[in-house]
């Protein structure tokens, strides 16, 4: 069985983009991208919706063989160009997955959660959603989010998006807080747990 752990970052005061749905407002530090790698490395499936999906084939493709970047980054973009990818999305199509066209499935919003269901009773590696806000929201309320991990940073944006839209209370149980190393991110880790 895998499990389906979702990992995002938040302003202090709950938002995952900025105005005009500017991710760069986000407190984003070494911690962010230390932690992640840890996500990937336990993980056989990432899981996106369309949006994050087509920011991720972008930019990480080429970061592998980019010797300006970090190792760390370098790392991210070889798990990311080897991973299964499965993506949420009624308007993606397979020639948009390149150059990821390999390893990219795409499930129509109308299926996810039975896909979701079924790729959690196979055996391997976790189910792995980093960003893609919409998509898990709708798997949360849905039963199918295992874990929450948060990385809540020293920012204040006023506005942008929520990290949660509207799905409805979610009792949660916190599994974990404590402060990244090297970092100024708090890492909260819950366990929803829906009635």
């Amino acid at each position: 069985m895998r499990k389906l752990t979702v990992s995002t970052i938040a302003s202090l005061d709950g938002y995952v983009e900025g105005p005009g749905k500017d991710v760069t407002a986000l407190p984003f530090d070494d911690g962010f991208s230390a932690y992640n790698v840890q996500r990937l490395r336990a993980a056989g499936i990432l899981l996106s919706g369309r949006r994050s999906f087509e920011d991720f084939r972008d930019y990480w493709p080429a970061v592998a063989d980019d010797e300006t970047q970090g190792a760390t980054e370098r790392e991210i973009s070889r798990l990311n160009n080897a991973i299964e990818k499965v993506v949420i999305s009624d308007t993606l199509t397979a020639a948009e997955t390149a150059p990821w066209e390999d390893t990219t499935r795409i499930v129509r919003r109308d299926d996810a959660a039975e896909a979701v269901r079924a790729l959690k009773a196979q055996d391997g590696g976790d189910i792995f959603v980093a960003g893609s806000r919409t998509t898990w929201n709708a798997l949360l309320v849905e039963g199918l989010v295992d874990e929450l991990h948060v990385m809540v940073g020293p920012a204040l944006l006023g506005a942008g998006t929520p990290l949660i839209g509207d799905p409805g209370p979610v009792p949660l149980q916190l599994l974990e807080a404590r402060l990244l190393p090297n970092s100024q991110l708090v890492l909260l880790r819950y366990a929803p747990h829906l009635d």
